[in-house]
């Protein structure tokens, strides 16, 4: 299915060339094993305002087949939800690791047979990249939409979504577990908490 991914880095340079980012993304490969292999891309900085500055780390690999049952007698593939994910951050503090990360939640579907869908929580059971000292480690995603518009495929394939991926601590995805997604993105608003920052909490 490379044709699937020409069309999603075609889509992607496009999405970000129309909002200021038009340069050639950086790249960035990793592999699994058993998994066949992910790019990274980097856009930006972005020029927007309120996102001054900010990096968008995009993968590309996991629309490459759809996403289904994991316990399915043989996969379908055509049929099924496709999507990649969008981790966007500031320039604030170092995030070694970042790229491998986005890599490794794009990985999801195919490693542990996970639907990647709006207002999951993904839980990658490590920090997301080397906290700071004095700073407790972001370590779970949670997903939700992007402004990146979906990607038609030709039929009978389903499009591809791109479903931005916020960094949280397992503070926030505890809470989350316990009062809801809407509750969570509730109480960021209301005390006016920069998602997009690394060096948050």
């Amino acid at each position: 299915m490379a044709g699937v991914l020409d069309q999603v880095r075609a889509h992607l340079r496009a999405h970000f060339a129309a909002v200021g980012a038009d340069s050639e993304p950086d790249s960035a490969s990793v592999t699994f094993l058993g998994v066949e292999r992910i790019e990274v891309l980097r856009f930006g900085p972005d020029e927007r305002p309120g996102l001054e500055g900010v990096m968008h780390y995009v993968s590309l690999g996991c629309s490459r087949h759809p996403m289904g049952d994991p316990s399915a007698v043989a996969a379908d593939p055509l049929h099924g939800p496709r999507a990649e994910v969008v981790v966007s951050l500031r320039n604030t503090a170092p995030t070694p690791g970042i790229a491998r990360t986005v890599a490794l939640l794009a990985a999801t579907p195919a490693v542990d047979g996970v639907v990647l869908l709006p207002d999951a929580l993904i839980d990658l059971g490590s920090a997301l990249w080397a906290p700071r000292p004095g700073h407790a480690p972001l370590s779970a995603l949670l997903l939700g939409a992007s402004d990146i518009a979906d990607l038609a495929l030709a039929e009978p394939m389903d499009p591809v979504q791109f479903l931005t991926a916020t960094p949280i601590s397992a503070n926030e995805a505890a809470w989350m577990r316990l009062k809801g997604v809407d509750e969570l993105r509730r109480i960021w608003e209301q005390d006016g908490t920069d998602i997009r920052d690394p060096a948050r909490v």
